[in-house]
């Protein structure tokens, strides 16, 4: 997660990031990559505690990871993409944010659509409204 973030760092300031009145094409995967670098140093400071990992239900035997959380957040993002391009802003927010969602077994499905369709209400405040980021809500074709 660090590395993906400092490459997206990397990535934006190639472009002029500009400020936070003025944002520029770079600011926004800045923005990201800095929070990507963060969220890695908290996960990788909460994995030094001493307690024991517990064992996950649905886990596999003989110390196999359950490799679901990696493949759907993997899978949402490459929906994200593809929505994005073709789909527009919110069928990408609901596809990344539900298919997210799955990775978690502790989500169900009805969990996952409330939370996706909390997130396209965020999407829509924040990037279509707030920012007034140029990004068609709905794309067809």
């Amino acid at each position: 997660m660090v590395l993906t973030g400092l490459g997206a760092i990397y990535g934006g300031m190639s472009y002029n990031v500009g400020s936070l009145s003025h944002m520029g094409p770079g600011f926004f995967p800045a923005a990201v990559g800095g929070l990507l670098v963060l969220t890695g140093i908290l996960i990788a400071l909460g994995a030094r505690s001493d307690k024991p990992a517990e064992q996950v239900p649905g886990g596999h035997a003989h110390g196999m990871p359950d490799l679901r959380g990696g493949i759907c957040i993997l899978l949402s993002i490459v929906a994200f993409i593809g929505f994005g391009e073709y789909g527009g802003l919110l069928p990408a927010t609901f596809a990344i944010t539900f298919i997210a969602a799955l990775g978690d077994r502790k989500n169900t499905i009805f969990q996952a659509v409330l939370l996706s369709l909390a997130m396209v209400v965020i999407a829509i405040v924040v990037f279509w409204w707030a920012l007034q980021l140029q990004l068609p809500l709905f794309r067809w074709g």
